[in-house]
C-alpha cells in the first residue's frame, strides 16, 4: 500500500523548485532544509504536474505515450535527471524498462532489473511498500542494480504501480533516480505514489480497451464469416434456380426462374462485398456497383452497360435493396429498351447533400404514352421496384431520356458510416 514506506534515513529534505524543461535538470540546493516559504511553491508545482498528467492520461489512448508522460512529469516534479517505468514480466521474473528519461538509447524494452526482494524495485513490487534510499552507495538493505551504479545514481524512490479495476493486480514499479546529493522525503514519495496511482488507472483503462477491441474484432470476424456463408448459400440457390430454368419447357416459367436467380444473385453480391469490405456491415458502393454491372453485362453481351459511382460507403440495409433495384431496372432495359437490336444502358450513382442519386438510363424505344408505374396491374418487376424504393425511404422519378429512351432516377438518404 502507498501508506507504507521503507527509508534508509529520515532527514529533512534538501532541494529546490526545478524549472519546467521537458528534460529535467538535476536539483541544486543549499545544504539546509527548505523553509516553509521555499517548500510551498515546490509542492504546488508537484500538484500541478499531477493534474497535468491526470488530464493527459484521460485524453490519449497511446499506451507508450502515457508511460513516457509519467516518467517525464514525475522526474520534473522531483528534480531528477532519471526516471523509469518498470513492468513485471512473470515468465522471466524480472522488471523490464518500458519507458524512461535520462537513460541511453537501447535501455527501453531491453534492460531489466531483478524483481526479488533484495533489490529496491523488487522490494517495492513484492511488498507494495514505497522504498526511499538517499545513499545508494552506502546501502546495506539492498543491492544497487548495475543500471543505477553505471550512471552514478545516488538516491532513488520506488513505488508500486497497481492496475485499478477488478483484481487490483500489480503492473510494475515507477522509479525516480538522481545522481545528485540531496534527500527525498515523505512528501516526495507521496507525490510519486500519486503518479503511480494515476498511471495504474490509465494502464487498466488501456487493458479494458484492448479487451473491448479484442471482443469487437472477434464479433467482426464472426460477422464476416456469417456474410461469407450467406453468400455461399445464396450462390447455391442461384445455381438451383438456373438448373430448374434450363429444365423447364415453359418460356414463362423459364423467364420467371431466371429473374428470381438474378435477384438472389444480387443479394449474394452484397454479402460477398460485406465479408470482404474494410468496414463491417458496409460496402464500398463503387466496387459493388462495378461488380453488379459486370454480372449484368455477362447476362446481356449484346448490350453495352456503362456504370459510374462515387466512392461512398453504404450500409448493408441500403446496399441490398439498392442492388435489387439496379438489377430490376437494368434487366428491364435489357429486355424492353432495344427490342430490335442492341444499345447502351447507363448507371450513374452520386452523392448530393446527404442523399444518393442513382440514375439508370437507356437510348431505346422509351416508355409508352400514359405509362404509370403505380397502376395495380403492372408487372411483378415494377411492384418490386416500388417496394424497394419505399424500403429505402426514397423517391422514384421516371422521365424521357432525350433525345430518346427512358430515365429512372432514385433518390434516398444516405446514413453516415
Amino acid at each position: 500500500m502507498y501508506g507504507q514506506r521503507v527509508y534508509e534515513v529520515t532527514l529533512p529534505r534538501i532541494g529546490s523548485v526545478m524549472p519546467s524543461e521537458h528534460r529535467p535538470a538535476p536539483a541544486t540546493a543549499p545544504e539546509a532544509s527548505l523553509n516553509r516559504l521555499e517548500e510551498l511553491p515546490y509542492r504546488r508545482r508537484q500538484q500541478a504536474l499531477l493534474r497535468e498528467f491526470g488530464t493527459a492520461a484521460l485524453q490519449t489512448r497511446d499506451f507508450r505515450q502515457i508511460l513516457q508522460q509519467a516518467v517525464d512529469l514525475s522526474a520534473r516534479g522531483l528534480g531528477c535527471s532519471f526516471a523509469k517505468v518498470l513492468e513485471y514480466v512473470a515468465v522471466e521474473k524480472r522488471l523490464i524498462v518500458r519507458a524512461g528519461i535520462g537513460w541511453p538509447a537501447g535501455t527501453v524494452d531491453h534492460v531489466s532489473l531483478g524483481a526479488d526482494i533484495e533489490s529496491p524495485a523488487g522490494f517495492a513490487f513484492q511488498t507494495g511498500q514505497s522504498v526511499v534510499s538517499n545513499h545508494l552507495q552506502d546501502e546495506t538493505r539492498f543491492r544497487t542494480p548495475k543500471l543505477l551504479a553505471d550512471h552514478g545514481i545516488k538516491r532513488a524512490i520506488n513505488v508500486l504501480i497497481r492496475r485499478g479495476g477488478e483484481g487490483d493486480t500489480a503492473f510494475g514499479v515507477l522509479e525516480a533516480d538522481s545522481p545528485d546529493p540531496g534527500q527525498f522525503d515523505d512528501a516526495d514519495a507521496d507525490f510519486l505514489a500519486g503518479f503511480a496511482g494515476l498511471l495504474g488507472i490509465a494502464i487498466e483503462r488501456q487493458h479494458a480497451d484492448a479487451k473491448l477491441q479484442e471482443a469487437l474484432d472477434h464479433e467482426a470476424l464472426l460477422t464476416r464469416e456469417m456474410s461469407h456463408r450467406v453468400k455461399n448459400s445464396l450462390t447455391s440457390v442461384v445455381g438451383l434456380l438456373r438448373v430448374q430454368a434450363r429444365g423447364s419447357e415453359s418460356a414463362d416459367v423459364k423467364n420467371a426462374l431466371e429473374d428470381a436467380a438474378m435477384r438472389v444473385a444480387s443479394i449474394a453480391g452484397v454479402h460477398d462485398h460485406l465479408w470482404r469490405g474494410s468496414k463491417v456491415g458496409f460496402v464500398d458502393l463503387s466496387d459493388f456497383v462495378s461488380h453488379l454491372c459486370e454480372t449484368l453485362q455477362g447476362s446481356a453481351p449484346e448490350h453495352v452497360i456503362q456504370c459510374r459511382s462515387d466512392d461512398i460507403i453504404l450500409s448493408a440495409d441500403k446496399a441490398i435493396p439498392l442492388g435489387l433495384l439496379v438489377n430490376e431496372l437494368v434487366t428491364n432495359a435489357i429486355k424492353y429498351a432495344y427490342v430490335d437490336g442492341h444499345g447502351v444502358i447507363r448507371l450513374d450513382a452520386r452523392e448530393i447533400n446527404g442523399h444518393l442519386l442513382v440514375e439508370i438510363s437507356d437510348e431505346g424505344a422509351g416508355l409508352p404514352d400514359g405509362f404509370d408505374i403505380n397502376q395495380p396491374r403492372k408487372s411483378l418487376g415494377f411492384r418490386v421496384i416500388l417496394g424497394l424504393v419505399r424500403q429505402l425511404l426514397g423517391e422514384l422519378t421516371i422521365s424521357k431520356n432525350l433525345p430518346r429512351g427512358a430515365l429512372f432516377t432514385i433518390k434516398f438518404p444516405v446514413d453516415p458510416p
